[in-house]
């Protein structure tokens, strides 16, 4: 069905009745940032919204419209917006200063933090983002090997760096994208999630394979979810082989469960990459696992063991405002029921949506673990039934594919109704997440739906 155009639509002509402070706003950025936005996942036809505030589950458009937020700050914030505690110690961190150059006691409290809740976070190195901690992952694998190639699963997303660019959402064939270099594609192993038993037998032909990096639910929160027991078996074939295991727990770290998805699973990796949640909505990620392999990053044991220290900057390593914001909120993760009431939530949010599509008689279906929520849109017609769904089965490309202007109409007509989600399409939900956002999601999602209809998208 060909999706109407804007003149004819009646979601964007909606949209753009509510929203014209945000229009104003995405004009002149188009004028300072390519294709108007700081971010990727921002980019939305005709315009995203401009957010002046948050508290909450709730955030407010520069128009002074509400919406129940599912975005979540990019995932970062399982205790919703500006949570008191977090906000409180925000402040007394800022009236102290904003950055010393130096040591400081909150980046002591911040790291045990960090040691008491992560099983494997034997020593812990801070940086500035999750590709930050992704690419130090791996240098510091290669480095603690002595061997070159990385094995990545395709369609796991480990931030923007130039080992991460193919086979997330192109390339799958390993060809360097744009501006990436064919050597460093050329180190990269990318295997198919639904193929994973292929490890066995690329380890068992390459020992030049220092370390294999993944996300421990699956792609993008579970989107194409990974199997407990797969997750298990590449811990025991990396162990037998040899090679290092790198977790990418930037978004499942401090939310499927305090300890992240090893806790919860009792995997043990090598080394763990942490953002998002670990800093409390500021920026802020780290490196933690084994002592040995971070050593590699220790003045003392590269002298006393005779190799080449790693070296590491970063002026907003530990930054102190982002340490205070990190102890507060892993303080609250540590000792309520936090990461809890979040799956609760996620659990209870899928159900409704799920009964909207039934009963809206929609072939999409809505799943997810934990507090992720991911809505397949049904791009090859098959006239998926929730009883029959099971992404476990599908082709992981028909999972992250959408029909033509389906997933931004979703959203746009989802904004129209005071709901923000994120733009694949899902979203997470957090702590803050009520009863009543819930319901009010659930009706808001019907009203999408017919507005989809309306316009010729359904």
């Amino acid at each position: 069905m060909q999706v109407p155009t804007d003149s004819k639509s009646t979601i964007i002509s909606t949209y753009r009745q509510k929203t014209p402070g945000s229009e104003q706003l995405s004009l002149d950025a188009k004028g300072l940032f390519p294709s108007g936005v700081t971010h990727d996942a921002r980019h939305l036809d005709p315009y995203g919204i401009y957010v002046e505030r948050a508290r909450g589950s709730h955030k407010w458009d520069v128009d002074g419209n509400r919406y129940i937020d599912y975005f979540g700050g990019h995932g970062a914030l399982l205790l919703g917006h500006n949570h008191p505690q977090v906000i409180k110690a925000v402040h007394e961190a800022l009236e102290r200063g904003t950055h010393f150059g130096a040591n400081h006691a909150l980046e002591v409290r911040w790291a045990d933090s960090i040691r008491r809740l992560i099983p494997s976070a034997e020593r812990v190195r801070f940086t500035s983002s999750g590709t930050e901690a992704t690419l130090m992952a791996v240098r510091l694998a290669r480095a603690f090997a002595g061997r070159n190639k990385i094995i990545r699963v395709k369609s796991h997303f480990h931030g923007w760096n130039d080992h991460m660019s193919s086979g997330y959402t192109s390339h799958f064939d390993g060809s360097p994208t744009a501006g990436v270099l064919s050597q460093v594609a050329e180190n990269v192993v990318l295997l198919s999630p639904r193929r994973l038993e292929e490890l066995e037998d690329v380890l068992s032909g390459d020992s030049d394979v220092a370390a294999v990096l993944l996300e421990p639910t699956g792609a993008l929160f579970g989107r194409i979810p990974l199997l407990p027991e797969s997750l298990m078996a590449i811990r025991e074939i990396t162990h037998r082989h040899g090679v290092l295991l790198i977790l990418d727990e930037v978004v499942t770290g401090f939310r499927v469960s305090p300890g992240g998805a090893q806790a919860l699973y009792g995997v043990s990796p090598d080394l763990t990459t942490l953002a998002k949640v670990l800093a409390g909505g500021l920026p802020g990620g780290a490196v933690v696992g084994r002592k040995e392999i971070l050593d590699r990053l220790d003045f003392k044991a590269a002298r006393l063991e005779g190799y080449e220290k790693i070296h590491h900057a970063g002026t907003f390593n530990a930054n102190p405002v982002s340490a205070a914001a990190g102890v507060a909120a892993l303080g609250l993760i540590a000792t309520t029921d936090a990461c809890e009431r979040a799956n609760a939530a996620g659990a209870r949010l899928r159900e409704r949506l799920s009964k909207v599509l039934e009963a809206e008689e929609v072939s999409w279906a809505v799943y997810g673990d934990f507090s992720a929520f991911h809505i397949f849109t049904d791009p090859g017609n098959r006239g998926v039934t929730l009883s029959e769904f099971d992404p476990c089965q599908m082709n992981f490309e028909e999972l992250i594919t959408n029909p033509p202007g389906v997933a931004a109409k979703l959203r746009l007509a989802l904004l129209i109704h005071g709901v923000d989600i994120a733009g694949w399409p899902g979203g997470s939900c957090s702590a803050a997440h009520s009863e009543e956002d819930l319901e009010e999601t659930a009706r808001a999602f019907r009203e999408a739906i017919r507005m989809m209809k309306v316009d010729g998208v359904l």
